[in-house]
């Protein structure tokens, strides 16, 4: 059973032509997929393009990061409505090998979300109207994938509490989300889990002082663990230090069934059923 990096950033790799011997590593440290995440309009046009030049191996969402919001949120926000409508009108059978590919739909709307550490560390007035822009920006995306019904990739850091009440409130269904890059406790992982989100874990989990991320992986239980690299940041031991990419995935696995006392392969296979679950692919 192979693994799949359930949150990765292939745009970074493609844009120093590194891509081809990217996703190389990765299928011989033995990925069998990922999904590269959306962060503003610059990269979904990409990302669709890369899906169908690799059905099957890379899959993709459409979101806009909270540090990428700005004053012109809204109209951001319908432009990802529409390349979101636009993808799923368009989106063709599968072909016969040596066809042409099949254009893909996103597999889930994010990464959106809210981000404090970011924010400006003296001007409170930029702050409050920063944060304001996120709030509101995140406000759509969550009634946007209410509407689409699709699984939500969610940014949170240093906002977990506003993140939590927000998507409480907008009443979209908690089974569909998932917190990326969890570095929370125990007691916020529970917040989540009694709601029906999960979160997903980086290579911050292999670090020496991640003993409260690791708390919280356990407490949330293998039947909900995903892995993923946030490549090309949040490298695991022992190539911390280094760029990420997919193929480290294999480190934070291996560290991860160590920590649950289980075979590298049986990790394999629960968190890929989960990736696989929780964002609808094959």
């Amino acid at each position: 059973m192979g693994l799949i990096d359930s949150h990765t950033h292939l745009e970074s790799f493609a844009r120093r032509g590194e891509l081809a011997p990217t996703l190389e590593r990765a299928r011989a440290a033995g990925l069998e997929a990922m999904i590269t995440i959306g962060t503003d309009a610059d990269d979904w046009g990409l990302y669709r393009d890369l899906a169908a030049a690799h059905p099957g191996f890379v899959h993709y969402t459409a979101g806009i990061h909270p540090c990428s919001v700005d004053e012109r949120w809204a109209e951001r926000f319908a432009t990802l409505e529409s390349f979101w409508r636009v993808a799923q009108a368009s989106r063709l059978p599968e072909t016969e090998a040596g066809g042409t590919p099949a254009l893909r739909a996103p597999v889930a709307l994010g990464e959106i979300g809210l981000d404090r550490f970011h924010l400006p560390k003296d001007d409170a007035a930029a702050v409050e109207r920063i944060f304001g822009w996120q709030q509101d920006a995140f406000r759509a995306g969550l009634t946007l994938a209410k509407k689409l019904g699709c699984p939500i990739v969610v940014h949170s850091r240093g906002a977990f509490r506003e993140s939590v009440e927000m998507i409480d409130a907008s009443g979209v269904d908690w089974t569909k989300v998932v917190f990326h890059c969890f570095t929370e406790g125990p007691a916020e992982i529970a917040e989540l889990n009694r709601r029906g989100g999960v979160g997903s874990f980086t290579g911050i989990i292999t670090y020496k002082t991640a003993e409260n991320i690791r708390a919280a992986a356990l407490a949330q239980g293998i039947e909900r663990l995903m892995l993923e690299t946030d490549a090309p940041y949040l490298t695991p031991v022992p190539h911390r230090g280094k760029p990420n990419e997919p193929a480290y995935l294999r480190h934070t696995a291996e560290f991860c069934a160590t920590l649950f006392g289980l075979s590298y392969d049986e990790l394999a296979a629960r968190t890929t059923a989960n990736a696989k679950r929780f964002f609808g692919i094959g």
